[in-house]
């Protein structure tokens, strides 16, 4: 199960916010390009790596960055940048709202509401674009919460090359609206499911920015 990464160091570039939990990822990325091209002036075959490394370096930077967020105050905000890919109805009464993050959507998500972490579960599976039906079989981490509303769930999905989901909170933790949670690697889906009776204000195919754009309607 992945584990809280609640102690993990934060990551900067330049004095800019990077996600927590791109370490693995981006350190020896960046190392790897600032060496090939210290060594580039001296050496043709560094010269050529230099290239490609260095724009994936700047890539990666481009894919974990954390920009600050002013907050927006409603019932339910979105806990994911990306576009709204499907609104359903649920049988017991929710509403299913699932995001879909490309690869060039900011990967941290925020709590949807103030409330408690009651559960944080781990649910193997597949690697299917999350963009796809199959992806309801996906690598996922459930996530609810104890509210205001009552009880939230909501589900981080990985992708074709989303398969490491990073929690930032263990379970018993209160967080605020806004509070940054998680990181998904790369693209993949956030789902969030409403409760019987908050309708929803947003449509598909509209941009949500997490912590920003209000999913729920007065």
């Amino acid at each position: 199960m992945p584990h809280s990464q609640t102690s993990a160091p934060r990551v900067s570039f330049l004095g800019g916010r990077l996600a927590r939990g791109a370490s693995p990822w981006l350190l020896p990325t960046v190392a790897t390009a600032a060496l090939s091209l210290a060594r580039s002036r001296r050496s043709k075959g560094a010269a050529a790596i230099a290239v490609p490394t260095t724009a994936l370096a700047a890539g990666m930077l481009w894919f974990f960055r954390d920009p600050e967020r002013e907050i927006t105050r409603g019932r339910v905000i979105s806990p994911a940048d990306g576009v709204v890919q499907s609104i359903m109805p649920w049988k017991d009464g929710r509403t299913r709202v699932a995001i879909f993050m490309s690869p060039l959507n900011v990967h941290v998500n925020r709590a949807p509401l103030a409330g408690t972490v009651t559960s944080v579960e781990h649910i193997p599976g597949g690697f299917v674009p999350a963009f796809n039906k199959e992806s309801e079989n996906n690598e996922r981490v459930v996530w609810h919460f104890d509210t205001e509303l009552g009880d939230i769930e909501m589900i981080q999905i990985a992708g074709a090359v989303a398969r490491r989901i990073v929690p930032y909170v263990p379970q018993g933790t209160k967080v605020e609206q806004g509070e940054r949670i998680g990181l998904i690697r790369f693209g993949s889906r956030v789902d969030i499911y409403l409760p019987e009776g908050v309708e929803v204000d947003v449509e598909v195919g509209q941009k949500t920015v997490a912590g920003v754009t209000r999913i729920d309607r007065d």
